[in-house]
């Protein structure tokens, strides 16, 4: 059996999955949650092989989510399953270490042959989201410029410091480590750390 965390905001969506895959004999959806930190807790207590995880939840989002997941080594492969197809949410998910990106709107068995193959291991894509991606490594982005500050500043968020950690670290005020965070999320085209910090790594810019 392949066991299965959900993760959504929505009940009825929550539900609905539910009831697709529970009607497949080799998948089991053994929990769900309403947002990325349930669903963090839900697979270190049940360890999962799969957690379908949405991207856009109040009280914590899927992204950040999956980077927390990832680095603490867990196991299961969290593939993302969104309404939004846009490149950026894409490739912070990949970023991130998501196994697959899907669309709702997918047809039940193709849902299910999906979650099989990941729990294989295989990365699973929609094709309107691999044909994104295949554009993206096609265009080569002009690495952006980031002071050695900057760079230091996002190396610092990084390791999980908060803006006072890291002022106290490099002498300088909370407001001037403000400053340097909004710097780099304007050259990034960014607008959170997380997204910056992935985005930097990315680029080459981080170790």
């Amino acid at each position: 059996m392949i066991r299965i965390v959900l993760a959504d905001d929505h009940p009825v969506v929550r539900e609905g999955l539910r009831a697709m895959l529970s009607a497949e004999p080799d998948l089991d959806v053994v929990a769900d949650a309403s947002s990325g930190p349930e669903a963090e807790a839900l697979t270190a207590e049940l360890r999962p092989d799969i957690v379908l995880m949405d991207l856009r939840m109040p009280g914590g989002g899927g992204v950040d989510s999956i980077v927390r997941m990832t680095a603490a080594g867990s196991a299961c492969r969290i593939v993302v399953l969104t309404t939004y197809e846009t490149d950026r949410d894409i490739l912070r998910a990949v970023e991130a270490g998501a196994a697959g990106y899907l669309l709702k709107d997918m047809p039940r068995g193709e849902l299910a042959n999906a979650v099989r193959a990941a729990a294989r291991g295989e990365t699973v894509l929609a094709p309107s989201v691999a044909a994104r991606l295949v554009d993206q490594l096609r265009t080569k982005p002009e690495v952006p410029r980031l002071s050695a500050r900057e760079v230091a500043v996002l190396r610092l968020v990084s390791d999980g410091c908060t803006n006072a950690e890291i002022g106290r670290r490099l002498f300088i005020g909370e407001s001037t480590v403000k400053t340097h965070l909004l710097r780099a999320f304007g050259k990034l085209g960014v607008d959170d750390r997380t997204a910056a910090v992935t985005s930097a790594m990315r680029f080459g810019l981080l170790d």
